[in-house]
């Protein structure tokens, strides 16, 4: 295989290591500069150039993007892919794991431990939703940032205020999030990798310090995980699309925190701390992946009219609740489970005895006629017929 790796530092330990773990394996390997790609884009031919000259085809891509060039370095992912190039991580997972609102968002709707989190624009909204985290001390953090920057440990709610304030005054988005006092200084990093756990540290700051990124002088151990934290780890890399990540949490009194899902996670500190070859784990799993390149299969299987794609909760009370699913005749009705989603277990292509259980979520594609009957029923606002104004009302307005 040709595999590319984007990166804009060659020498790092992270890119130096998967350099190795490629040619160890017996693969090609070459290292390119994010920065020097140009795209272009016509009709059927999508086309990279770099440094001014055709790139030959490669099999797979690693993409290393740096926060500072997540936009340009994500729409070279994309290109790529576009190309029909394999991706370790595809670029709409590292957008939206970069973005820490949008990944909290999503995070939220699943059964993931996480701090309680704000994000508000208004003056006088600063204040309750201090109090809505829990009081102070909050911490503030900048939407993306990396490394510990741009994360603001808040003593006091008026203190809290006047960060959020100074920051928003110069145009910056910001998040207030509960600050986990009894993880104050430490928290467990996990790779993940094809949906395992290659490695796990705990990572300890350095004094008095909150933050415990080893960029920032923090220390390693290695760890023992325990099933509530490997289950949120899977479940969270899952949740996100990332293939490759550094799961970082929080050790809280209810349980494991999720603090941020990493698309980039550094090699060095894990590798050092636990002896195992995690960049070997990335290279065998593009190994086994490279033949299945990221499809949009919404977009690929509603290209039909009349066709759709939804998720459908299984209720106490549902109709299909305790049914299999040839009992329950969906193919009858023109409709196929794609996966079933039971607590934090994804179930592909159940089999046809697979028993359908209250609490579980069935990705469904068939005729959305059908679908729609399958969905429960929200309470819609009754609308009410309103008189336009007089025209005199109307011009004096």
């Amino acid at each position: 295989m040709r595999i590319y790796i984007l990166s804009r530092n060659a020498k790092s330990y992270s890119t130096s290591r998967l350099q190795q773990a490629v040619k160890a394996r017996g693969h090609e390997v070459r290292v390119l500069d994010t920065l020097k790609f140009s795209i272009f884009i016509e009709q059927g031919k999508p086309q990279l150039i770099y440094d001014g000259k055709p790139l030959r085809k490669c099999d797979a891509v690693i993409p290393r993007i740096g926060a500072s060039i997540t936009f340009f370095g994500t729409a070279v992912v994309r290109h790529f892919e576009q190309m029909g190039v394999f991706t370790l991580n595809t670029s709409r997972a590292i957008t939206v794991s970069r973005d820490k609102l949008r990944a909290a968002q999503i995070f939220s709707r699943h059964d993931l431990g996480m701090p309680a989190t704000a994000f508000v624009r208004d003056r006088k909204s600063v204040m309750p939703a201090i109090e809505k985290v829990g009081g102070a001390p909050v911490i503030i953090k900048l939407l993306e940032g990396t490394q510990g920057v741009g994360v603001i440990l808040a003593e006091s709610a008026n203190n809290a205020q006047a960060i959020v304030e100074t920051l928003q005054s110069t145009q910056q988005n910001v998040l207030i999030q509960k600050f986990v006092a009894e993880s104050k200084g430490r928290d467990i990093r996990c790779i993940v990798v094809g949906g395992q756990i290659i490695a796990a540290m705990r990572r300890v700051a350095a004094g008095d310090e909150y933050r415990s990124n080893v960029h920032r002088g923090g220390r390693v151990e290695t760890v023992t995980l325990n099933p509530d934290y490997e289950r949120t780890a899977l479940h969270a890399a899952q949740v996100m699309g990332l293939r490759a990540a550094g799961v970082d949490m929080l050790e809280s009194n209810a349980g494991p925190q999720i603090m941020e899902v990493n698309s980039s996670p550094g090699l060095e500190g894990i590798e050092r701390a636990t002896g195992i070859d995690v960049a070997d784990a990335m290279i065998a799993h593009v190994e086994e992946q490279v033949m299945f390149p990221d499809v949009d299969i919404r977009q690929r299987l509603t290209l039909k009219a009349g066709y759709g794609v939804a998720e459908i909760p299984i209720t106490q009370h549902s109709e299909l609740a305790g049914k299999t699913i040839t009992d329950s005749h969906l193919r009858d009705l023109d409709i196929m489970v794609l996966s079933i989603l039971r607590g934090s277990v994804s179930i592909p292509n159940p089999n046809k005895d697979r028993q359908i259980l209250p609490g579980d979520t069935l990705l469904c594609f068939g005729r959305t006629i059908a679908l729609k009957d399958l969905i429960p029923p929200q309470r819609k606002p009754v609308a009410r017929k309103k008189k336009l104004p007089a025209q005199g009302e109307i011009q004096s307005s």
